[in-house]
């Protein structure tokens, strides 16, 4: 059994502590909004289908 450095009832001390100051990170831009990209992959494949549909129907 490992020895404990603190006496019972007392918290360790944690390492990466929230009371720490921290630098914020730059923000990420356009890469940071996943909604856009999936419109635009979602937009592209109904335009994709829609081709295939109208030729189905004799358009084009």
């Amino acid at each position: 059994m490992a020895i404990s450095l603190n006496p019972p009832g007392e918290t360790p001390p944690a390492e990466g502590s929230i009371s720490e100051a921290h630098q914020e990170r730059p923000d990420g831009g356009i890469w940071e909004h996943p909604a856009l990209w999936a419109g635009l992959i979602l937009l592209g494949s109904v335009i994709f289908a829609a081709f295939f549909i109208a030729r189905i129907f004799g358009y084009g």
